[in-house]
């Protein structure tokens, strides 16, 4: 099993999410988060003061998946997120050693 952690442009959560459900992957997690990576986040003016806007709001989406599934899983996010601008944002995918499905105890694969 994977999990796999992608922080993506907040406005492309609904695109992503359509495109995951339509391929079969479900259940995710969506958190809304604020980070910069390599753009350092951007310059405003707020009554002629200029400042800095160090962190820029992302959406964060959390989907646990087979490891025959994680590869499609990952080409999904990538093909509906990309614009192909700085801060698009970035996909992490790490192994699983267990899951547990709380309610009924089942665990593994079949808890997913």
């Amino acid at each position: 099993m994977k999990k796999i952690e992608a922080v993506i442009r907040h406005y492309k959560l609904e695109e992503v999410k359509n495109a995951l459900s339509e391929v079969g992957i479900q259940g995710m997690t969506v958190s809304e988060v604020r980070g910069f990576g390599r753009q350092r986040g951007h310059k405003e003016m707020y009554r002629g003061a200029e400042y800095t806007v160090d962190f820029l709001p992302k959406a964060k989406i959390e989907v646990v998946v087979s490891d025959e599934s994680s590869q499609l899983a990952v080409d999904t996010i990538m093909n509906k997120a990309r614009t192909g601008q700085i801060g698009d944002g970035k996909i992490f995918v790490t192994d699983l050693a267990e899951t547990i499905r709380i309610r009924t105890g089942e665990t593994g694969q079949d808890a997913i």
